[in-house]
This record gives C-alpha cells, structure tokens and sequence, in this order.
C-alpha cells in the first residue's frame, strides 16, 4: 500500500478489478507491488501516478479526500479504464472508511430495507425489530460467501480478486444498511494488505479478530438474527447533545493503516462523561505531528488541540456521535473557558476509583453484544495512581499505589506504549521513565484486553503530595501527553528522591500465555496465515493427538474438540460424480473455525480479565 495516494471507495476499487480480463487479474498482484513502490508526483488534491511510457494514472478526490467516484480515476492508456494500470493503482491505495467514502448520506433504515415491528406513535419504544430485511439477508450471505473464500485460502492466496470480491460484498453490505459487517469486511482487506506486503505494524492477531467479526455479524445476519447490534449504525451518526461544559484531559496522536494522521483530544464533562474532538485526515504520520497544535474545529475556532487539552470548552447546541465525538456542525457554539488540573474537579475523580473496579467496568461493557456500546466502554480512558517498578523489553511494570488507609499492595500491572511510531515521543517518554524505578505518577490510559493486566497510557503527571514525582512546567498544566511532550531529566525529581521498591526485571507468568490454549490458537491462526490447506497439516501427521491430549489433561475439552474439529473438516475433501478429489464447501470449513476462534477469544478474554484482579482476591 503506498500511503501517498488518497483512500478510494471499496465500490471503485472492486469495479476496477471486475472489469479486468482473467489474463490481466492474474498479472493484478504483481502490478500491484510494483506500483506501490512508484514515485507519487503532487499537484494540490491530485495524484498522478506514472506507471510506463504512455500510461499514466491520475487520482482526483472528491472533497472527501477519497476517490469515490470511478471518473475521479483516469489512465491515459488506450485500454482505459478497463486497463491493468488503473486497477492495480487503485489496489495499491488505501481502502477508504465508509463514512469518508460516502459523500452522500448513508440510507435511513427505511431506505435501506429495514423491518422493524414500529408503528406510528411507537417510535423509540421498547419493541423488539421483525429481523433483518431480505435485502439485508442477501447482503449478508454475499459478504459470508466471500469471507468464507478468503479464508478458505488464507492469506497467500488472498490476493487482489479474492479481495475485491470481499470489497463489493462490503459495498452492497452499505447499501443493505449493515453498518457493523460492512466495518468488519474492510478491516479484514486492510489487514490482508498489510500481512501480504509483511509490515511492521501488521499482527496477525487483528487479522484474525476482524475475520472472526465479519464471520459471526454476516453469518448470525444470513439467518435471519433478529438483534440489532448486529446491523450497528453509521458511524457518523451524530445527535443533538444540548449544552456541555468539558475540560481537556490528554491529546492522543493518531496514525492509521489507511494513511490518515491527525490527534484526538479527549475531555471529560462536569458529570464524568468521556467526549473527543478529533482532526483526522489523509497525510500520515506528518500530519499526526501537525495536527497537536492545529486548531480545533468546533466553535469560533480560537483554540488549538495543545490548549484544549490543558484548557475547556461551554458548549452550546452540541452533536455527539455514538461513540462520543463532538460534531462541529454550523448550529454548535463552543467557548474557551480555564482549565482544570488533574487534582481537581471530575478530573481528580478519575483517580478515586481502585484500578481492578474501573477495568471491571470496562470488561463489563465491552462484553455486550452492541458494538456501540462495547466500543466506546473498552475506548474509554482509565484514571490510576502506580510506583514504577521496573522495566523489560517495550514496556515498565508498575504498582498500583493502595488508597489512603488502605491495607497490602496495589495490583501489578504493565504500561505499554500506546504507539511505537518513530516520529511520535512514546518510546523516548518511556525510556526515560524506565530508567526510574522508584517513580511515582498519576496515568491516564487505555486498557489492552488483549494482554494480561496491560494499561497503555497517553498520559502521565505528578502526584499531589509532590513526593518522588514528576515536576512538569506550569504551562502543561499538571500532565505531559507522551505522544507529544518530550520528558526531559529536569521534569524529574533527583535519584535520591525516588523510593526505594524491590525492582522488577520480568513479570509475572501469563496466564493466556501459560496455558495450552496456545495450541488452540495456533490452529486458529494457522488457517488464516497458510489457508484451509494448513490447517489441514496437524491431521495428517499425527500431531493432532498429541496436542489435543495436552488441552484435554489441563482441563480443557471443548478446546481439544474444537481442535479436532477444524483440523478434521480442514482436511475434509468430496469427490465429484467422476471420482476425483475436490475441496468441500469452503462454508461448512468457516463455521467450525468461527466455533474455534470465538471460544478461544471468550476464553483468552476471561483469562486476562482475572489478571485484574487486586491481590487479595486473585
């Protein structure tokens, strides 16, 4: 992918690799990873790509910023549009989200077919949907048939056909109204992209999350699942939300996948409510860099993200998303007013919780079946008060500092760098607090389901008393955003200051990684990364036994099935009416491995919640 060129719509990219001759898709992945490395030649919005002698290729975005259109894509060859150029140009570009790609409003339920058991009058009452519509049945078994392929071939051979097939079940996904599939499938391309081309950033772990999402929302959906969170909504949905007063509480950069940059500040309202204003855009991890100080587009436009995050906003006639984004619409007016500390007001209170509570409550909303819902709970920051105690590898250990009164020791705990980007301050802020074990600080973070006990911090600031903490200028206002403040040795106390703390050198065991469920997970992971014929392997040489016994004697026997299970079915073959081998349906091999991956996520996902538990009670 050569973030360089602007997001294009999932409809243009699969309309250009369906209009290709089967000669040229077969040359399309090549093209592709040539053309990606080509140079991109800039002239305002428009990007010219130059792909040979007479071809050239010209991207013109819409005021999106994406290619949504298929006339906003020119080649000068004499083929074009149905030309080799074109198509892998676009493959090579990044997938545009939906709600940037559409420029038009995504369609009411109404439009997009929706029953619903509503009558006039009843609008908002508690009355359970009729299911999903036939057009959305449809959607759905599209999008379930082309996941089913692309993991029936893994990711070698899920190249750029397999991929655009996937986009334009995505696309008719939209138009169905499913939201919620439609996200999923486009992960799924983004991820496949970034593991086909081995980048840094790539972890086969979001691969594998997102095909699981897009499996188990499609297929629930094919059959006619009447829950709602399983269509979800448009993302940028946004609501009247009245008057607001907030305060600024860290800055998080932002560099993603699909080639946007830029910040979102997070606040907190005088009721302990998380909001975001966020300045997003094409341009990378430059732009992330720009966006700190850029001013925010909300309101008179007299206050940057640097001043928002120490300062706050009197809002009047304000939109939020479902997630909690602040909309910036023509009716919203936003005034600056003083900020507030971390040791004051609902800000101070995000310090009063214990940490093993909050990320109950975290866990806890994470785990409903609305994706809203679950999405904003686990996204939400997470207040605590830790000793750093050592350090190993990427990350510090710390211990949570014990309430005042209170008896034994705080829960143990990792902080990982929210984002290891080069051009961001996370990794130095981390060097140098782990060269300080004895350190004492207030944290503002995320919490990583994925990890044991694993909070990733965008924020850190001095403790009130003072003591063996950080002593950070006035002008930060009491806490330093570690994608953007530098640590400098002068914001720290002396070495004789810090306490004196039994240091830490490696943590201790993992439970999701002590426990045989790995051999579940590499199963799992193995049909992704190798395809159906991989997976297929442990039941041809005979490794399948002995694995199974080791999760069978540590208690776990649903593991052990389902490992038998997706091995067995992987290596199922039918044979047509003249006797020879052919693949099974490649659906009957996607519902055993969804049976698979969503045990193991449930189970991993308990085993690491327990890590969250205080001392006492572990």
């Amino acid at each position: 992918m050569n973030t360089e060129l602007p997001p294009v719509a999932p409809e243009v990219v699969a309309a250009a690799v369906e209009h290709l001759t089967s000669r040229l898709r077969k040359k399309l992945d090549a093209a592709i990873e040539t053309y990606a490395t080509l140079p991109v030649s800039a002239e305002g919005t428009v990007r010219r790509v130059r792909c040979g002698e007479d071809a050239e290729v010209t991207l013109t975005p819409g005021p999106s910023g994406a290619v949504v259109e298929d006339g906003q894509a020119q080649c000068s060859c004499l083929l074009a549009p149905r030309c080799l150029h074109r198509a892998a140009v676009l493959g090579a570009a990044p997938v545009a989200d939906a709600d940037t790609a559409a420029e038009t409003p995504a369609p009411s339920p109404e439009e997009a077919g929706v029953e619903t058991a509503e009558t006039p009058g009843t609008r908002g009452a508690d009355v359970p949907p009729a299911g999903p519509a036939d057009a959305q049945v449809s959607a759905a078994t599209g999008l379930w048939d082309a996941a089913a392929a692309v993991l029936a071939a893994g990711v070698p051979g899920a190249g750029a056909v397999p991929q655009a097939e996937l986009l334009r079940a995505a696309h008719t996904a939209r138009l169905a109204g499913l939201h919620r599939p439609e996200a999923a499938a486009l992960r799924v391309v983004r991820a496949l992209r970034a593991a086909r081309a081995r980048h840094d950033g790539h972890r086969l772990a979001d691969l594998v999350a997102a095909l699981r999402e897009l499996l188990l929302t499609s297929g629930l959906l094919a059959a006619s699942d009447p829950d709602p969170a399983l269509v979800g909504t448009a993302r940028r949905g946004y609501r009247p939300g009245g008057s607001l007063r907030v305060h600024g509480v860290c800055r998080e950069p932002v560099i993603s996948a699909t080639g946007y940059g830029g910040v979102v500040t997070h606040v907190l309202s005088e009721e302990g409510r998380w909001f975001s204003v966020a300045d997003v855009k094409p341009g990378g991890p430059a732009r992330a860099r720009g966006a700190a100080t850029a001013t925010v587009a909300l309101g008179s436009g007299t206050l940057d993200h640097a001043q928002l995050s120490r300062g706050g906003l009197l809002i009047s006639g304000a939109t939020l998303s479902p997630d909690g984004r602040l909309g910036a619409g023509k009716g919203v007016r936003a005034t600056p007013v003083t900020g507030l500390s971390w040791t004051s007001g609902p800000l101070a209170r995000l310090f009063s919780r214990p940490l093993a509570q909050a990320a109950a409550a975290r866990f806890t909303g994470a785990g409903t079946t609305d994706p809203e819902q679950a999405g904003q709970s686990a996204d939400e920051l997470i207040g605590c008060d830790v000793v750093v105690v050592g350090a190993a590898e990427d990350h510090l250990f710390a211990r949570e500092l014990p309430a005042e009164g209170a008896d034994g020791e705080g829960l143990l705990i990792r902080l990982v760098p929210s984002n290891g980007h080069p051009d961001l301050a996370h990794t130095a802020n981390f060097r140098k607090l782990a060269a300080r074990p004895g350190l004492r600080l207030r944290v503002v973070g995320r919490l990583d389901p994925a990890r044991a006990a694993t909070l990733r911090p965008l924020a850190v600031g001095p403790l009130p008393d003072g003591t063996a903490t950080l002593r950070l200028p006035a002008e930060w206002m009491g806490h330093a955003d570690l994608g953007y403040d530098r640590l400098e040795g002068a914001h720290f106390p002396p070495a004789d200051e810090l306490l004196s703390v039994q240091t830490l050198s490696a943590f201790p065991p993992d439970p999701v990684v002590e426990a045989p469920l790995w051999r579940l997970r590499r199963l799992v992971e193995v049909a992704v990364s190798g395809g159906r014929r991989a997976a297929a392997e442990p039941a041809r040489d005979g490794d399948r036994a002995s694995g199974t016994a080791a999760l069978r004697r540590s208690g776990f026997r649903a593991a052990a099935d389902l490992a038998d299970a997706l091995a067995a079915e992987a290596d199922r073959r039918g044979r047509d009416v003249f006797g020879r081998t052919r693949q099974a349906d490649p659906g009957g091999y996607a519902r055993v491995w969804l049976a698979a991956a969503v045990y193991l996520s449930g189970t991993e996902r308990a085993l690491v919640e327990a890590t969250w538990q205080p001392p006492a009670a572990a």
